[in-house]
């Protein structure tokens, strides 16, 4: 039963009595009604099998002398009936969300659900499943790895269910019992005038369960330091410094809770050739003088490919930039980047004989031709 119904039902109108019904009268009215919308007595009536529903549910709470006197109190703080957020109902006073603060409905409850959870009944709830804790690691790859992606061994340390007593807290041969103060609940109740406050059993600590003998590991935590390794696939195309996410690689989940994510920062060493500039890989190749001037076909090599063959037109500028079409990254879609090629001229450190006559007679030919002469103007001019 929700806080949602407890609230706004009214039980007594249900089962057709006072609120100063006796037990005898609620059962008397339980019973004649009962017969009256009884499945078996209404089959195939879904109007008589809802309302039989209602009438089973009124007489559980006011049968009970202690639900009884649980829901006379809370009607009677909220005035006889409330609207909860996001009912829809009409007709009340006001709303229990412009009394706490709006607060949603899905999940735990919010606010409002942990205020009010003591009101109706602690032992109706349980210790839910809890998702495992998010861990964060780091691995590092080679260029190589981070390009074609690879399968690496991750070696994590954290808190989980304790090895010796499988988690149960308890010594070797003995089994916890049911906490006798929250009855397996792991929540109790903390009057505060008319407010009962739902808080963590302070005898079992919100687990639910009382060791008598511990286990010598965990002190009956049933929780423990260990380390494990993993095997985890990172994916083609990862970049230096990029976090990735493994789903369900996390600390393990308690009460059968799911497990968190995994989370590893990826660094990449650098490679002695290729960078990275999105999904495409750069490459410096050093060419002469000569063949920028008059055109050349170079080798231009590729990331663990064969080099491939490249046109360099006649005239090339230095550290002009080609594009080499799909020799990059691969990218999600399966299409893959480009490779980038910046020819770099490089100037030989020495020169033979034959070599040095050659530029001189370069030089002789084209020395009336001043490279700085334009730039020279326009400094003059700025």
């Amino acid at each position: 039963m929700s806080t949602k119904d407890f609230l706004e039902k009214d039980y007594y109108k249900v089962l057709g009595v006072g609120k100063s019904a006796s037990a005898d009268e609620i059962k008397k009215s339980y019973r004649k009604l009962a017969r009256k919308y009884h499945p078996d007595a209404n089959k195939g009536d879904s109007i008589a099998e809802e309302r039989f529903k209602e009438i089973s549910e009124a007489y559980n709470v006011l049968s009970d002398d202690k639900r009884r006197k649980e829901y006379d109190e809370a009607r009677s703080l909220f005035g006889g009936g409330v609207r909860m957020p996001g009912s829809g109902s009409s007709g009340y006073g006001f709303d229990l969300g412009d009394l706490f603060g709006n607060t949603p409905t899905g999940g735990g409850g919010g606010r409002l659900g942990d205020l009010l959870g003591g009101v109706f009944g602690g032992r109706s709830s349980h210790p839910r499943p809890r998702r495992g804790a998010d861990v964060e690691t780091e691995a590092s790859l080679t260029f190589g790895d981070s390009i074609d992606g690879a399968t690496v061994s991750l070696h994590l340390a954290g808190e989980g269910p304790c090895k010796t007593c499988n988690g149960t807290g308890a010594k070797a041969g003995t089994v916890p019992r049911v906490c006798p103060s929250c009855e397996g609940t792991g929540q109790a109740s903390r009057n505060l005038g008319n407010f009962a406050f739902s808080e963590p059993c302070k005898t079992c600590r919100g687990r639910g369960l009382v060791v008598d003998d511990p286990c010598l590991v965990c002190s009956g935590s049933g929780r423990a330091m260990s380390t494990r390794t993993i095997q985890a696939r990172i994916p083609a195309g990862v970049g230096d410094g990029q976090r990735i996410k493994l789903k369900g690689k996390g600390a393990p989940g308690e009460r059968g809770g799911p497990p968190g994510d995994l989370y590893v920062r990826v660094h990449v060493s650098p490679h002695p050739v290729f960078g990275r500039s999105g999904h495409n890989l750069t490459v410096t190749v050093p060419v002469t003088f000569a063949e920028l001037a008059l055109g050349a076909e170079i080798k231009v090599p590729t990331h663990r490919g064969m080099p491939v063959n490249f046109r360099i037109p006649p005239g090339t500028p230095n550290s002009r930039t080609f594009r080499i079409p799909g020799k990059g990254v691969r990218r999600s879609d399966s299409t893959m980047g480009d490779l980038l090629v910046t020819v770099n001229v490089q100037v030989p450190k020495s020169l033979d004989s034959e070599a040095r006559e050659a530029l001189e007679t370069f030089r002789k030919v084209t020395g009336s031709d001043d490279p700085r002469a334009e730039l020279l103007r326009q400094a003059r001019a700025g």
